[in-house]
């Protein structure tokens, strides 16, 4: 038998009181997030059940939400039942927005192949999902809840959507790995994300919490991959294309192309002999 170390227990247990929030269940915060897109989008043989059950589904989520509100009842703006009550009612608004998204992924990804396959297995399609249902939660004043369900997209799908974004409609992720859009960022309609795009910060020190510290992205924006974008006074104008690998930090006028130089050197081929030429161009 363990004998256990009686002092390092009392200082977890003094620990525990100084928490300031009890949180919900991590694993019922993700079964709650991919029930629902079940709900939403019945496209796959998982799914099946939910579509046929839609009411029985619909008030078994409703009574999720509820428990998952209760650890953080002290903290709500209003009883468990009337948050969960005023999210339901904004659920067909975001139901329609997440229809535009997934459309625009089918309209601008070639290898889309239609609107069932973006909504089962696109990761960007996921992360925006689950960003949109956790910013109404947060827009509802619910704490720690709506990070907790984009932390668990990003597990999942390497793309990491702060909850606190403000993000326009048709809002399209391609590839995604390694996308980061910061908790202040702005983004407009029809804006295309690809893959290691960084909607960041330039300073990280905490004063800034409660300052704009990312960019805004105006409509019609393409953001090519690996790009990287920071500042909160940073504003790409619409209808503007970051080339991949560009660092941005200062605003661009609208319909602006901005792309790194390159410069190409031709090597030197050698001969049999080992004499080396020219390529010539």
């Amino acid at each position: 038998m363990i004998v256990a170390n009686s002092s390092f227990l009392d200082h977890l247990q003094a620990q525990r009181s100084q928490y300031r929030y009890k949180l919900p269940s991590r694993p019922e915060a993700g079964r709650f997030i991919d029930q629902l897109m079940r709900l939403l989008f019945p496209v796959t043989q998982d799914c099946q059940s939910a579509s046929q059950q839609i009411e029985e589904t619909y008030q078994k989520l409703h009574q999720q939400l509820i428990h998952l509100f209760q650890p953080l009842s002290a903290t709500l703006p209003a009883s468990p039942d009337v948050i969960t009550d005023q999210f339901f009612e904004q659920l067909p608004a975001i139901y329609d927005n997440l229809l535009l998204d997934a459309h625009a992924i089918v309209d601008n990804d070639p290898a889309a192949i239609g609107i069932e396959e973006v909504v089962a297995v696109y990761p960007g399609f996921y992360a925006i999902a689950v960003y949109r249902i956790a910013n109404e939660l947060l827009r509802l004043n619910v704490p720690l809840l709506p990070r907790m369900l984009t932390e668990y997209a990003h597990g999942h799908t390497g793309i990491d959507i702060h909850p606190g974004a403000q993000i326009g409609r048709s809002f399209f992720i391609d590839h995604g790995t390694g996308v980061v859009i910061g908790e202040t960022t702005i983004i407009g309609d029809n804006v295309k994300v690809y893959q290691g795009v960084t909607l960041g910060a330039t300073h990280v020190a905490k004063s800034m919490a409660q300052k704009k510290r990312h960019p805004t992205i105006q409509n019609n924006v393409v953001i090519y991959a690996n790009a990287t974008i920071l500042g909160g006074r940073t504003v790409v104008g619409h209808d503007s294309v970051i080339g991949g690998n560009v660092w941005l930090t200062n605003s661009v006028e609208p319909y602006s192309l901005v792309y790194n130089q390159h410069q190409t050197d031709v090597r030197l081929k050698p001969l049999d002999d080992g004499e080396p030429i020219n390529f010539v161009i």
